[in-house]
């Protein structure tokens, strides 16, 4: 073979694999091409996002210049969930801390959601357009009366036939049938998944599967307002919660009550109702059984639940105070009764009743209970006395 064949052939051979490495390498150059434009792209969008957030330090800070020219070190911005998603576009796998920031700023955003607060329910006195009227002591209770318990006689009266809900006052009706079915108080009573609150969804502090006598469950329910030791009585009853609840209406019925109705021996439903002159009734009636004045004047109670030690307190801070002499008392409250209180106490040395119902306010029932006691101090104290007959002399 001649030289100059050898020649041709050898610069047809380098033109050969010019051709084929020129066709194999530009798919690569487009993709690269294609790759640093959509960096590009994403990384302004970025820049001009985080722009838009922080206009008045963009201000005075300087301005990040973006390199396109390595796409895999493209930085976009300060926030990190930005440059995760430029790392991602790029092709860059991000690192476990960018990760979390980006999920934690997802988080934050998500949670950000605006609360809405339901208006509060309004109590039936409320409803009635009652807790406007007007009366001589500026009273909070939409409802008061005020009875000389030996003369029945009415000191002061405020809407006294209305009917409403009476809430936890309901418990003075349970100790009294209790009281009237001469039970054994030693009995002892658990609570089980039956005496959970299903009206309010209320806590206790008394568990499920809490054993206590008889006498305690009414101690708790008359001193504490304690609503499932109230239910244990009613379900414990001979012949079970129907039974006791149809006792309680004909106590009421025996009594005179015609505007009273129980559907629970708790008073956590509204449909038990009364008004307050079958309550000052109630209340008169209920006096006369010293177990039920004993009970529910208690300032406060501790018991044994295996290794721990409960202490209850009087519902009723007036019990404490030391310018009250009180024989009876019960509270009661849910969101359409409002604020109730009934008590026996002696007052200017009279045997007085009183009943206050739809108060509002945590503490304005007792407000008007003080009102009360010193309007009657202040009209026995100007009322004059009659002279007493002088002794003949010799």
């Amino acid at each position: 073979m001649s030289l100059g064949v050898f020649r041709i052939r050898k610069l047809i051979f380098a033109a050969t694999v010019a051709a084929w490495m020129g066709v194999c390498a530009l798919p690569l150059v487009v993709n690269a091409a294609s790759s640093t434009a959509k960096v590009g792209k994403t990384s302004k969008a970025a820049s001009a996002k985080v722009a838009t957030k922080r206009k008045a330090v963009s201000a005075q800070a300087p301005t990040r210049k973006l390199a396109t020219a390595k796409p895999k070190k493209v930085v976009a911005a300060k926030s990190g969930a930005s440059r995760v998603k430029v790392q991602i576009a790029s092709g860059k796998k991000p690192t476990a801390r960018q990760v979390t920031s980006r999920n934690a700023a997802s988080k934050s955003y998500k949670t950000a959601v605006v609360r809405v607060v339901a208006p509060a329910r309004l109590s039936m006195g409320e409803q009635l357009g009652l807790r406007g009227s007007d009366d001589r002591l500026e009273l909070n209770s939409s409802v008061a009366l005020v009875i000389d318990q030996e003369t029945n006689e009415v000191l002061f009266s405020k809407n006294d036939a209305a009917v409403l809900p009476i809430a936890s006052l309901t418990k003075l009706m349970t100790g009294l049938v209790i009281a009237d079915a001469n039970l054994d108080m030693n009995e002892l009573i658990t609570i089980t998944q039956d005496d959970v609150d299903t009206y309010k969804g209320s806590s206790s502090r008394l568990a499920v599967g809490s054993t206590l006598s008889r006498g305690e469950m009414m101690h708790l329910a008359l001193m504490s307002s304690e609503n499932r030791a109230a239910n244990a009585l009613g379900r414990t009853y001979p012949g079970g919660l129907s039974e006791f609840v149809r006792l309680m209406n004909s106590k009421a019925r025996q009594l005179g009550m015609s505007d009273t109705r129980y559907v629970e021996p708790t008073g956590l439903s509204s449909l038990n109702q009364s008004s307050a002159r079958d309550l000052a009734t109630l209340v008169s009636v209920a006096y006369e059984r010293p177990i039920l004045r004993s009970l529910s004047t208690s300032p406060g109670h501790e018991i044994e639940l295996g290794r721990r030690t409960l202490h209850y307190n009087n519902s009723n801070r007036l019990i404490k105070n030391p310018d009250w002499e009180i024989g009876l008392q019960k509270t009661g409250y849910i969101s359409e009764a409002g604020r109730c209180l009934v008590m026996q106490a002696k007052v200017a040395g009279r045997q007085l009743i009183m009943v206050f119902l739809d108060s509002a306010g945590k503490l304005s029932r007792m407000q008007d209970a003080e009102r009360v006691r010193r309007w009657v101090e202040l009209q026995t104290e100007t009322t004059p006395r009659p002279m007493m007959a002088a002794r003949p002399q010799g």
